[in-house]
C-alpha cells in the first residue's frame, strides 16, 4: 500500500463525500479513483451506465423497489 498525496482541499472534499456515501475516507478516495479509471478507459458510457456494470459484474442484481404504504 503506498500514500497518495493530496492538497488540503480535496481531502476535505472526500471526507463530507464519504459521510453521505458511509464509506471511509479511504473507501470514498478508492471508488472515485476506480469510477474516474473506468470513465477515462470508457469514455463513451455515462457514469450511471459504469456504476450498473460495475454493480451487474459483482452480482447485484435489480429488484423492484416499493415505496411503504403511509
Amino acid at each position: 500500500m503506498g500514500i497518495v498525496n493530496i492538497d488540503d482541499e480535496l481531502h476535505d472534499q472526500i471526507r463530507k463525500a464519504s459521510a453521505v456515501s458511509c464509506r471511509s475516507i479511504n473507501a470514498q478516495a478508492a471508488f472515485w479513483i476506480k469510477i474516474g479509471m473506468l470513465c477515462e478507459m470508457n469514455p463513451t458510457l455515462s457514469f450511471n451506465e459504469i456504476v450498473a456494470r460495475e454493480l451487474r459484474a459483482a452480482g447485484v442484481v435489480e429488484q423492484s423497489v416499493r415505496a411503504a404504504s403511509a
